[in-house]
């Protein structure tokens, strides 16, 4: 009898209770790199998700789920991203949230629509990338043209600027920002005095720096990364450079605090894809639990990962499968309400009520002023 009893806990079918079945959900973002910190913070957020999803012992087609996280670093390198890509499609994921960065997540897309499966980013904004006609690509976060939109008329109408330079760090999402910017800026009256580019491993920009500083423009926009950013501002101050600071959400972090130190003033701003935390319908209580679970504060998009995990776990339950064939469909009709905010989709997958929040620095932070 003891033997029988310990062969039905050991197959799952004790006291009538049905196997679990594991589904694997996969991560990509750069893990390593410059802007590890900001991959990890999604990755965080994606793994807060899949332990919410597991405790609250979903049931998917008649058997208890058990989500699990795999997680492969892509270093925001398009080559390595495609290498990430497959191994998540040879590991058979039933979904993907990532990449985070725009230059990772365009050639990524390629793999994925290959193989079928649903992939939804929570911070990579170029429109390119839910343009390409691909029927698994979804994104939960604002687009370049509505981040680069505010920031211009920003500029433009409150800050009164009357000539910039922009420069970008030839990524798919730096250059992508800067170009919207630079469009969108033009149609309010400004003028564009400089347009440089640099690379997203450069760190010496004093040369690009020393040329626009000649142009006298009123402020500088840089699309691209906080790794770059902060110590593109300490050489301009360095250079007495004094000329507003304007930057995107890839600038918009508590780690280009923390680079660019004793540089950012009250003349620097940015902009993010999105709403502030404190706006979130459930904000202030993520940001409790994300710090309680992993013991540091949320960077940027953690959250917007968080909702991209459960949204693809909210349409395997409502297709009553994980299999991505059957629950793309419930997908693309998805109406769930996350942490950042009512989750749906248009037609090309793009989060269809994205917003963008506009920061400048005071007192040691960002404050939203937009």
């Amino acid at each position: 009898m003891q033997n029988t009893l310990l062969a039905l806990a050991a197959s799952g079918l004790m006291l009538g209770a049905a196997q679990a079945d594991t589904i694997k959900i996969g991560h990509a973002g750069p893990l390593t790199g410059p802007i590890a910190h900001i991959g990890k913070d999604g990755e965080y957020g994606a793994r807060l998700a899949i332990e919410d999803a597991n405790a609250a012992g979903i049931v998917i087609d008649g058997e208890q789920a058990r989500f699990e996280l795999v997680s492969e670093d892509d270093q925001a390198d398009p080559r390595q991203a495609t290498t990430a890509a497959q191994r998540l499609a040879d590991e058979e994921v039933a979904g993907v949230i990532g990449h985070v960065t725009s230059g990772a997540s365009i050639p990524a897309s390629r793999i994925y629509q290959q193989a079928g499966i649903p992939v939804i980013t929570p911070s990579a904004t170029s429109p390119k990338l839910t343009r390409q006609g691909y029927a698994v690509t979804f994104r939960v976060i604002a687009n370049d043209l509505q981040q680069g939109s505010a920031m211009a008329k920003y500029a433009a109408e409150t800050l009164k600027l009357r000539q910039v330079a922009i420069i970008d760090d030839r990524t798919a999402y730096g250059q992508g920002l800067a170009d919207a910017f630079g469009k969108q800026v033009q149609q309010y009256g400004v003028k564009i005095v400089g347009r440089e580019f640099t690379t997203d491993k450069a760190t010496d920009f004093s040369a690009i720096l020393t040329k626009l500083k000649a142009a006298q423009p009123d402020a500088v926009f840089y699309g691209g990364m906080d790794a770059q950013a902060a110590p593109m501002l300490r050489q301009m101050r360095q250079l007495g450079f004094e000329s507003k600071f304007l930057g995107g959400d890839g600038a918009c972090t508590g780690e280009m605090l923390k680079l660019a130190a004793e540089a950012l003033s009250e003349d620097a701003y940015c902009s993010q894809a999105g709403i502030p935390m404190e706006k979130m319908p459930r904000g202030a209580d993520f940001r409790a639990r994300f710090k309680q679970r992993f013991n540091t504060d949320v960077q940027l998009y953690a959250p917007y990962s968080y909702d991209a995990a459960m949204a693809l776990i909210e349409a395997m339950k409502a297709a009553n499968s994980s299999d991505p064939a059957d629950y793309l469909p419930a997908l693309k009709a998805l109406k769930y309400r996350g942490v950042t905010g009512d989750i749906a989709f248009d037609a090309y997958g793009d989060i269809t009520t994205g917003g963008t929040t506009l920061f400048r620095f005071q007192h040691g932070t960002w404050r939203t002023v937009d």
